[in-house]
C-alpha cells in the first residue's frame, strides 16, 4: 500500500479491510513524512505498532 491510499483508508468514513502480515489491522494514525502507520492488531487490540505503509495491505 502506499501513504495516499493509507491516508484515504485513515479518513473514509466507510471500513475497508487493511491486513498487516496477513492478520486485520486498524489504522490508529499515519506519518506522511516518514510513510509508516500506527497500526492495532484486530486481534490483540492492547499493542500499536509502527509499520511501514508499504508492508499494509488493503483485502
Amino acid at each position: 500500500m502506499n501513504i495516499t491510499r493509507a491516508q484515504q483508508i485513515y479518513n473514509s468514513e466507510q471500513n475497508f479491510q487493511v491486513l498487516f502480515n496477513g492478520s486485520p489491522v486498524w489504522i490508529e494514525g499515519l506519518s506522511a513524512g516518514n510513510q509508516t502507520a500506527r497500526i492495532r492488531s484486530l486481534n490483540d487490540d492492547e499493542n500499536i505498532i509502527e509499520v511501514p505503509v508499504t508492508e499494509l495491505v488493503e483485502g
